[in-house]
């Protein structure tokens, strides 16, 4: 078995956190590359190391006396160090990075040293041997991942170390110089060596026990996910749902490698395995609800609307023309109605009015606002009779009114559109009927 495992900042924060990892890998020989974050929150006051970093260059950058900043940073680095009890100074490192933080050497090389520093720890705590990743991950001029030339690069590199940690979250720009990916990247870089490697399976190490149903902060103590695929993940992560990276998915689907998360601090958690497909059925008829408030709608009335070729087309132009992206498009047969995100329409619903009025000559065009979007997602749903009408009869029960409901094709999910006062009460009533009374 092949493993590469990633672990996020929060389980690196502190020495105790790193002896957590160190027991969580020695206790499988499978567990073989090691990519670390940078050090998270020790507690809930406290300041990731990624946000020192870049408060300390922003320093450099203005020309300040950044040193006693750059004290901070070493002195939480050093803290680990001589809690593992390790022999190993990071001077020389430090004094490049304040040199290149001189020479402003960019954002993205100071975020980036959070990952580095903490890559060269966790390679002398485990005996690993340490893997600079600006070396072997690249992107292009356009600033995206060059993915096939990392691939090669990367599994050339990797194909006679048998145990390397790779620091997460950045890699190197077509001129050689540090680019990272977007906040939570670690896990991108995971699935990239796990792709490399042709792992058999990809742990991610966070501090919760898997995937949960639904936000824990709307109900408490949901159930985890035991097992999700990629479509379902997909869906939920699109509606706000995060514990992995969404970029971390692709590399992997492509391969067929699943994804396990787990929690350091409860390493016997089985966590949630992400699958390309599964024949395990699910727990429950549902496998997650996930939903986002702030949009608005604009609804358009046109008799004949259905018999007129090129409506929607046209309709759709118009928030094109715009700037908008939409996110739903429920129709009837004289009614079209545009879901869309209400802090971007604001400043331009009176250009799209007018740009709609000219394109489609419509009879009516009305528009609400402070609306959500709840997603219901599942590959259960398929087999289940009646579960749009289990779900209107817990909203009707606790007195949500639905404005808008829109199902796939796939019968994977359906979306349902309320007003932002009856989110956390409809996500609630749709967890209710679906897992509290099936547990």
């Amino acid at each position: 078995m092949k493993k590469v495992v990633k672990f996020g900042g929060s389980s690196l924060a502190s020495a105790e956190q790193f002896r957590k990892v160190g027991e969580i890998i020695r206790s499988d020989e499978g567990r073989r590359y090691v990519v670390p974050s940078a050090p998270g929150k020790r507690y809930s006051d406290d300041i990731k190391v990624t946000d020192m970093l870049y408060d300390c260059y922003h320093a450099a950058a203005a020309g300040e006396d950044f040193g006693r900043k750059m004290s901070r940073i070493k002195a939480r680095y050093q803290e680990i160090i001589d809690g593992l009890g390790l022999q190993l100074s990071l001077d020389e490192e430090f004094a490049e990075i304040s040199e290149n933080f001189k020479n402003q050497a960019g954002n993205d090389y100071a975020a980036s040293r959070g990952e580095f520093l903490n890559g060269k720890i966790m390679a002398n705590f485990l005996g690993y041997e340490f893997i600079d990743p600006a070396g072997y991950i690249f992107f292009d001029e356009e600033g995206v991942l060059d993915a096939e030339k990392t691939n090669t690069c990367l599994a050339e590199r990797l194909k006679d170390v048998e145990r390397a940690v790779i620091p997460g979250f950045y890699g190197a720009n077509y001129d050689g110089t540090v680019k990272t990916f977007s906040r939570g990247g670690s896990d991108v870089t995971g699935s990239i060596v796990a792709k490399a490697v042709r792992a058999d399976i990809y742990e991610n190490w966070t501090d919760v026990s898997g995937f949960l149903v639904t936000d824990p902060r709307i109900v408490d103590n949901p159930e985890v996910i035991s097992t999700i695929t990629y479509k379902e993940l997909r869906e939920l992560a699109y509606m706000g749902a995060t514990v992995l990276h969404e970029d971390a998915i692709f590399p992997l689907r492509q391969e067929g490698i699943p994804i396990n998360i787990r929690n350091t601090n409860r390493p016997l958690d089985k966590g949630t395995m992400i699958v390309e497909s599964t024949c395990n059925k699910p727990k429950f008829t549902i496998t997650g609800i996930a939903g986002k408030k702030g949009f608005a709608s604009i609804n358009i009335e046109k008799d004949m609307m259905n018999t007129e070729i090129g409506f929607g087309r046209k309709v759709l132009q118009v928030f094109e023309e715009n700037g908008l992206s939409f996110e739903h498009v429920p129709s009837g047969i004289d009614t079209m109605t545009v879901y869309v995100h209400q802090d971007e329409f604001a400043d331009k619903e009176q250009n799209v009015i007018a740009g709609l009025h000219r394109a489609v000559q419509p009879d009516s065009i009305d528009l609400e606002s402070d609306l959500a979007l709840i997603a219901v997602v599942g590959r259960g749903m398929r087999r289940n009779r009646g579960t749009a009408a289990r779900i209107f009869a817990a909203l009707a029960h606790s007195h949500v009114n639905v404005k808008m409901i829109d199902q796939g094709s796939s019968e994977l999910n359906i979306i349902i559109g309320v007003e932002n006062r009856d989110f956390e009460t409809a996500i609630r009533s749709i967890y209710d009927i679906f897992v509290l009374a099936q547990v």
